[in-house]
């Protein structure tokens, strides 16, 4: 077994690579002056499982990035190749919504079958259906082995804590962490009105008197979980913390966020963030252990959804 990695999220990477016990594998990649990528391994991968992070977040060179290595991984006779995709880009594109639009999702799954990858590792995916669009192994991981613990410390119950999905989308992530939690759960039935813009319209369930924990796959601009946040002060919580797996954090998401009603803004490390990303509120919670065991149970075999029952 041998772990690389792209330039997208080479810290999450090392963290990875500490858990399973081995050096993070070298890999050249440099940007010719023309904007072309150069990638080559620095090392033999004949016969080896050759497990390749890469987040592919924006800009879309990780994409790209990511189907060179590959490529270059299938060409040097790896005996698998297995594509570690900690934050799926373009996962929210997974239907024909309208007329002469992509099925993005779709076509970004066939660029990585077409590079010859034989697995496919992710987490958190924001349409799980999308699994379907393959023919290979696809394992969907789930962020709350690592964030529950964190939520457990704040030692709410059912009488003064509740989950609060921010939409529909996110209801089943929402009731699993208030199960698991013991818990209650809230919902906001919410009305998108156009790309990156949403309308809150209705809450179903009670938040007087408790602390909200919204819980979502994803901040992008930040505006849903904000409402969300507002809505439940409104409606009498005591306090608000927001959680979310990926932190793409894109426009005025930072702006909103440190003016919103939400007091605490923890996220995963999917996607790594730049220093104009960090702010007061914010606090990052690893990852990498759950990446690290799912890399070990398939080397050695064994059963993936054994980690999942907590």
């Amino acid at each position: 077994m041998k772990v690389f990695s792209g330039r997208s999220n080479i810290k999450l990477a090392k963290g990875i690579c500490d858990s399973l016990g081995i050096p993070l594998g070298e890999v050249t990649i440099k940007d010719f002056s023309d904007g072309e990528m150069y990638v080559a391994f620095n090392e033999n991968i004949r016969n080896e499982d050759v497990f390749i992070i890469q987040s592919t977040n924006s800009p879309s060179s990780h994409l790209l990035e990511m189907l060179l290595m590959l490529d270059a991984a299938k060409r040097a006779s790896a005996r698998t190749v297995v594509a570690v995709i900690p934050y799926f880009g373009y996962a929210r594109q997974d239907r024909k919504d309208k007329p002469r639009v992509p099925i993005s999702s779709r076509l970004i799954l066939d660029l990585i079958c077409a590079a010859g990858v034989d697995r496919i590792i992710t987490m958190d995916l924001h349409s799980p259906q999308i699994q379907g669009f393959v023919n290979i192994p696809f394992d969907h991981l789930y962020s709350r082995i690592a964030l529950l613990d964190h939520v457990k410390k704040m030692e709410l119950d059912e009488q003064d804590g509740v989950v609060l999905s921010p939409d529909i989308g996110s209801a089943p992530m929402s009731q699993s962490y208030a199960k698991k939690l013991g818990i209650g759960f809230a919902l906001i039935d919410k009305r998108r009105t156009g790309h990156n813009k949403a309308e809150i319209a209705n809450l179903i369930g009670n938040l007087k008197n408790k602390h909200a924990i919204i819980i979502d796959d994803m901040i992008d601009t930040a505006g849903t979980i904000c409402n969300a946040a507002d809505i439940a002060i409104e409606k009498g919580a005591l306090s608000v913390t927001a959680m979310a797996t990926h932190p793409v954090l894109s426009g005025e998401a930072i702006q909103r966020l440190e003016n919103s009603s939400i007091s605490k803004v923890i996220v995963g490390d999917t996607i790594e963030l730049k220093k104009d990303k960090i702010f007061n509120k914010l606090e990052i919670i690893t990852v990498e252990a759950v990446f690290a065991d799912a890399i070990r149970h398939i080397v050695d075999g064994t059963s993936l959804s054994s980690m999942f029952k907590i």
